[in-house]
């Protein structure tokens, strides 16, 4: 006799199966690459270009969006953003359904993490939108979709620590505990490097200094490296559970 593409025992095995811990750090690992890759080329490749500014003093570092505006440095970063973008979408929902079962039956706090979701969706979108448009190509465009990345991501995570903050109250794993420390630091990392980048950006365009450019530069690598590394507090949150892609059985298909 002749069996289809599936057996019955075949149907209902998972196609994909894929422990989060890893499904994490590849999606951390897509858009640091990217990004190392095109600061080491913009530096070797296109230096003169990349660390240019308009009162044209001396700057010896690209920022991020000097860096990913150039061929082929933007290709690879818009690969690795899109590639990115998908598993950030559904670990933005992975993390609704966790607040939901934890904070069950407590209103204002699950009001609070559908604003997270809302936050992390506008986040992920903030940076397609800046990766997709280069700042030499429409600036207003790219400038809004920073704009938007920046203020989703401060709200994300101020929003998650206050979460974790509610949900250490009751009974927390050792994991969980560790989680909830390590996003407090970064939070409070990331908005002292967002002060400091946006103080050295007005600085540089207001006074026009050598160097100062640089600076601002460095606190948006640590502004961005920081982001990352809050994100990467997932495979905490779920280091026992799996990403599967499966076929749903016959009696359970709609």
């Amino acid at each position: 006799m002749l069996l289809g593409p599936y057996s019955s025992l075949d149907r209902d095995r998972p196609l994909i199966r894929l422990s989060f811990t890893s499904f994490a750090v590849g999606t951390v690992l897509l858009p640091l690459t990217g990004l190392i890759v095109c600061l080491s080329m913009s530096l070797l490749y296109h230096f003169e270009d990349s660390t240019y500014t308009h009162c044209k003093v001396s700057n010896y570092l690209p920022s991020i969006s000097a860096a990913i505006s150039r061929a082929p440095e933007r290709y690879i970063w818009r690969s690795c953003i899109g590639l990115h973008s998908a598993p950030r979408f559904l670990m933005a929902a992975a993390y609704f359904s966790f607040y939901r079962v934890r904070l069950a039956g407590q209103l204002p706090d699950l009001l609070l993490s559908g604003l997270v979701l809302v936050c992390g969706l506008a986040e992920n979108s903030g940076l397609l939108l800046l990766t997709y448009v280069s700042s030499t190509e429409t600036y207003s465009l790219h400038k809004n979709g920073f704009i938007v990345f920046i203020s989703s991501s401060l709200l994300h995570m101020l929003g998650s620590c206050r979460l974790w903050y509610i949900i250490r109250r009751h009974y927390i794993s050792p994991e969980e505990v560790t989680s909830y420390r390590w996003k407090l630091r970064l939070f409070l990392f990331n908005i002292s490097c967002c002060t400091a980048a946006a103080y050295f950006f007005r600085r540089h365009n207001k006074y026009c200094e050598t160097g100062v450019y640089t600076l601002f530069a460095i606190f948006e690598y640590l502004v961005v490296f920081s982001n990352m590394a809050f994100h990467m507090t997932a495979f905490w949150d779920f280091g026992n559970k799996e990403v599967m892609v499966a076929t749903l059985p016959e009696d359970k298909h709609f």
